[in-house]
C-alpha cells in the first residue's frame, strides 16, 4: 500500500458492497495499534451503555469512537489529501484526546 494512497486499492475497502476508508497508512504501527485497542474500548462502551439504556454514557461512548476513527484516517478530511505530518499530527492529537 502507498503511503499516498495513490489509488482507490490504497483508500478503500469494500464490504458486502460497502465502501469503507482504510486506516492511513503513513501512521506508525504502535500508533495504529494503540488507537484500534481505544476504538475496540471505545465501541465496547457503546455496548455497554446501549444495554444499561444510559444516553449520557452513550453519547460519551460514540464521541470516543469517532475520535479514534478520525485518528486512523477513517472519518474526517481524507488522509489522502493532507499532508504525512498533519496525519501523523491528527493521530496524535486523537491519542492524547483519548489517554
Amino acid at each position: 500500500m502507498s503511503e499516498n494512497g495513490d489509488n482507490d486499492d490504497d483508500r478503500w475497502l469494500i464490504v458486502k458492497g460497502r465502501r469503507w476508508r482504510r486506516t492511513d497508512p503513513a501512521l506508525e504501527p504502535s500508533v495504529i495499534e494503540e488507537l484500534m485497542s481505544r476504538l475496540g474500548a471505545a465501541r465496547n462502551a457503546v455496548r455497554q451503555a446501549k444495554k444499561r439504556g444510559d444516553e449520557n454514557d452513550l453519547a460519551e461512548a460514540r464521541r470516543q469512537v469517532n475520535v479514534a476513527k478520525h485518528g486512523l484516517g477513517e472519518r474526517g478530511e481524507y488522509w489522502w489529501e493532507m499532508t504525512v505530518e498533519d496525519r501523523r499530527r491528527r493521530a496524535e492529537a486523537a491519542l492524547n484526546e483519548l489517554r
